[in-house]
C-alpha cells in the first residue's frame, strides 16, 4: 500500500507539472494511471475530462461524463458537460444543462450568453452580458464588451431593433468592426464604411506589433473586414468595386467557412443571370461542412433562395422545383419559395398554372397575401386581363389606398375606358383619407388629381365638389379658383359669375417676367427674330401707309447647252437607257470583226471595207491638224436629249469599247 500511495502521489505531481506546461497529452496518461489505482476518484475523472477538452476530444469527454454521471453528481461538472455539448453543436442540450444547474457561476454565465447568441435569442443574450460586465472585474472585460457589441449588431441586422447606446469605447478593431455592422443594420452606409476603414487601420497596427505575424496572416485576419466593405459597396450600387474586393477575399482562401460562404453568395447575387458558370463555381463554397453552424438562419435562408434562383437561370427546371419545394416545407408561410416556383412556371409559359399556385397560397396564408396578389395582378396584365388585375389590386386591403396602387388602378381603368370605375377608386380613397387622415398632404393631392381627372373626361359636374373642397382649404389658390369657375360655367353660370369676383385684378396678376430671357432659354420653342441693324438713315413711314409684301420673282429655269426650244424633246429622256421602249439590248454571241485577227495570210470578210479607194469621201469625225475649217458647225448638231427616237426596226450602233488588259481567262 505504501508503495502504491507513493506512486499515485508522484503521478499527481506529474499531472500538475504537465498541466502548467500545457502538455495535456502527457497529463492524460498520468491521470489514466491514477484511475487504474483509484477507479472512482472524482478529481482524477474531472482532470481527465479537462485534458480531453483541451485536446479537442469533446465527444470522448462527454462519454466519460455520461459514464460516471453518478460519481460526478449534477453540478460538479455541469460547465464541462455544457461546453462539450456546445462545441459539438448540440446547442439545445447545452441550454438545458445550463438551465438545470442550481449554482450559476461566472464561467457558466459566459457560456450561457454564447449559447443564447447561437440560438439567436438576442434580447436575453444582451441582458446576460450586461449583468456580467456590471458584476465582474477581471482581465476578460474587453472580450465581454466585444461580445456585447456583437449582440447589438445582430439585433440591428436581423431583428431591425435598435437598443439604446451602450457607450462602448472602440479601443479594438473588433469593437470598431461590430460598430460598423450596427451602422449597416441601421442603413447608415457612409458612416459604416468609415468605421470599417478605422477597423482596418487598428487591425494592421495591432497585428504588426506581433513579430510572428506575417503579411499573409494579417491579410487573412483582414478578410472579414474587406468582405464587409465589399458588402457596403454592393448596397451603395458600386458593384464593380464590390466584385473586385470579394474576389480578393476568395483568393486568400480563408479558413472561416462562414466567411467564404457569405462572400461567394454575394458574388452570385451580383452575377444574377449573367456569368452563370462563375456562379456555379462559387455556389460550391456555400456547401462546405460546418457552414450551417457558422451563419444565422436568415443568412442560410438567403443562400438557399439564391441556389434555387441559380438553378432557374441555368435552365435546371427540375432542380429549381426541388429546391423551392424544400424551402417551402422549411418556411411554409414565406412567400419567396412560391414566387420562385411561379417564376419557373412563367419561363415555361404556364401563366394559368402560376396564377392558380399564387391563389392557393394567398388563401392559405392571408398574412402574406399582399406580395402574392401583386404578382397575380402582374400576371393578369401580361395575359391581357386588365379588369381582373384591377379586381385583384382592389382586394388588397393593406395597399388599396396607397397612392401607387390608386395611380395604377386609374391608369388601367382609363386604358379599358372604364371611367366610372376610375372615379370610384378616387372616391373611395378620398373617403378613406377623410375619415382617418384628413389633414394629410396625400389627401389634398388625391382630391386635386380626382378633380383634374374628372375635368379631363368632361365630368365637370362631379369635379365641382372636389374643386370647392380644395378652394376652401386654400382660398388664395388662383389656379383652383379658375378651374372651379370653368366647371361652374357649364353647370351654374350665376355661380360662376359670383365666384369670378374673387379673381384678382389684372394689375395684381401681372408678373415681372423678362421676355427676352424667357425666349432665349433652353425650353423656348419659338424665338422672336430681332430686326437687323441698318447703318444708313431710316426714312420714316408715311402715316396710314401699310406694309406691302414684296412679291418674289420666279427665276426662269436654265436650259442645257445647244438646246433647240422648237424641237420636241424625247419624253423618255429622264429614264435610264435600259428602261426606254426603244432599247433592244446587246446582241450576245456575235463578235465584231476586227483587223489583225485570224491566222497569218488569211483575209477577212470585211477586207473590202478596208480598201481606201472604195470608201466615199466624208467629213472626218474629228478635225485633223490644219483642217479646222472643214469641221461641222455646231449649229447643225442636235443635242442628245433633243433627238427623237429612231424607227422601231432600226438598231443603234454602239461605239466600240477598248479591250481591257488582263481580263478573266487571260494568259
Amino acid at each position: 500500500m505504501a508503495s502504491g500511495a507513493g506512486s499515485v502521489a508522484a503521478l499527481w505531481t506529474e499531472v500538475n507539472r504537465c498541466g502548467q506546461n500545457g502538455d495535456f497529452t502527457r497529463a492524460l496518461k498520468s491521470v489514466n494511471k491514477i484511475l487504474q489505482e483509484c477507479k472512482d476518484d472524482v478529481t482524477a475523472l474531472n482532470c481527465k475530462v479537462v485534458c480531453l477538452i483541451q485536446n479537442g476530444n469533446f465527444k470522448e469527454a462527454l462519454n466519460v461524463i455520461h459514464t460516471h454521471n453518478k460519481v460526478f453528481g449534477s453540478d460538479v461538472i455541469a460547465f464541462e458537460k455544457a461546453y462539450c455539448e456546445y462545441r459539438l453543436n448540440r446547442v439545445e442540450n447545452a441550454l438545458k444543462t445550463i438551465e438545470s444547474t442550481s449554482q450559476q457561476t461566472d464561467k457558466l454565465k459566459e457560456l450561457y450568453g454564447q449559447v443564447l447568441y447561437r440560438l439567436e435569442r438576442y434580447e436575453e443574450c444582451l441582458s446576460v452580458y450586461r449583468d456580467l460586465i456590471r458584476n465582474s472585474q477581471d482581465d476578460y472585460e474587453e472580450e465581454r464588451k466585444t461580445n456585447l457589441s456583437a449582440v447589438v449588431a445582430a439585433l440591428n441586422a436581423w431583428e431591425q431593433a435598435s437598443p439604446e447606446d451602450l457607450g462602448l469605447s472602440e479601443t479594438s478593431y473588433e469593437l470598431c468592426y461590430n460598430s460598423a455592422c450596427t451602422l449597416i443594420g441601421q442603413g447608415r452606409l457612409p458612416e459604416a464604411m468609415k468605421k470599417l476603414q478605422e477597423a482596418e487601420e487598428l487591425c494592421r497596427q495591432s497585428l504588426s506589433e506581433d513579430s510572428d505575424m506575417t503579411e499573409e496572416d494579417i491579410d487573412a485576419e483582414l478578410a472579414v473586414i474587406h468582405s464587409q466593405m465589399a458588402y457596403v459597396m454592393q448596397l451603395q450600387g458600386r458593384t464593380e468595386d464590390a466584385l473586385q474586393l470579394y474576389n480578393q477575399v476568395i483568393k486568400l482562401k480563408p479558413t472561416d467557412v462562414g466567411l467564404l460562404a457569405v462572400t461567394a453568395n454575394n458574388i452570385i447575387t451580383i452575377n444574377k443571370d449573367q456569368n452563370v458558370f462563375d456562379s456555379k463555381k462559387k455556389v460550391k463554397l456555400t456547401n462546405a461542412d460546418g457552414v450551417e453552424h457558422k451563419l444565422a438562419k436568415k443568412q442560410l435562408q438567403a443562400i438557399d433562395f439564391n441556389k434555387a434562383l441559380l438553378a432557374m437561370y441555368t435552365n435546371q427546371a427540375e432542380q429549381c422545383r426541388k429546391l423551392a419545394a424544400s424551402l417551402q416545407s422549411q418556411n411554409p408561410g414565406h412567400p419567396r419559395p412560391v414566387l420562385i416556383q411561379v417564376s419557373q412556371l412563367c419561363r415555361e409559359k404556364q401563366h394559368s398554372k402560376a396564377i392558380d399556385l399564387l391563389q392557393h397560397f394567398s388563401d392559405k396564408h392571408p398574412e402574406s397575401a399582399s406580395e402574392i396578389k401583386l404578382t397575380m395582378a402582374q400576371l393578369y396584365v401580361v395575359q391581357g386581363h386588365v379588369t381582373k388585375a384591377c379586381d385583384i389590386l382592389r382586394s388588397i386591403e393593406d395597399l388599396q389606398h396607397k397612392q401607387g396602387i390608386i395611380s395604377a388602378l386609374v391608369t388601367m381603368y382609363s386604358h379599358e375606358e372604364d371611367i366610372d370605375s376610375a372615379i370610384d377608386v378616387f372616391s373611395q380613397a378620398i373617403q378613406h383619407y377623410q375619415e382617418h387622415q384628413p389633414n394629410l398632404s396625400a389627401h389634398l393631392s388625391l382630391v386635386r388629381e380626382a378633380a383634374n381627372f374628372k375635368l379631363k373626361y368632361g365630368r365637370k359636374k362631379e369635379a365641382v365638389s372636389d374643386l370647392e373642397q380644395l378652394w376652401k382649404q386654400n382660398p388664395k389658390d388662383i389656379h383652383t379658383l379658375a378651374q372651379l369657375i370653368s366647371a361652374y360655367s357649364l353647370v351654374d353660370q350665376e355661380k360662376a359669375k359670383s365666384l369670378s369676383k374673387h379673381l384678382p385684378s389684372a394689375d395684381k396678376m401681372s408678373f415681372n417676367v423678362d421676355v427676352d430671357a424667357l425666349e432665349n432659354s433652353h425650353g423656348a420653342t419659338y424665338v422672336r427674330k430681332k430686326a437687323a441693324k441698318v447703318t444708313g438713315e431710316i426714312l420714316p413711314k408715311e402715316q396710314g401707309a401699310g406694309d406691302i409684301k414684296k412679291k418674289k420673282k420666279k427665276k426662269k429655269g436654265k436650259l442645257p447647252k445647244n438646246c433647240d426650244p422648237k424641237a420636241t424633246p424625247d419624253p423618255e429622256r429622264w429614264l435610264p437607257m435600259r428602261e426606254r421602249t426603244y432599247y433592244r439590248g446587246r446582241k450576245k454571241g456575235k463578235k465584231k470583226e476586227q483587223v489583225g485577227k485570224g491566222t497569218q495570210g488569211a483575209t477577212s470578210g470585211a477586207s473590202g471595207e478596208l480598201d481606201a479607194s472604195k470608201i466615199s469621201s466624208s467629213p472626218p469625225t474629228s478635225p485633223r491638224p490644219g483642217t479646222a475649217g472643214s469641221s461641222v458647225t455646231s449649229s447643225n448638231v442636235v443635242p442628245p436629249r433633243q433627238q427623237k427616237p429612231t424607227a422601231s426596226g432600226a438598231t443603234r450602233k454602239k461605239p466600240q469599247q477598248k479591250k481591257k488588259k488582263g481580263g478573266k481567262g487571260g494568259w
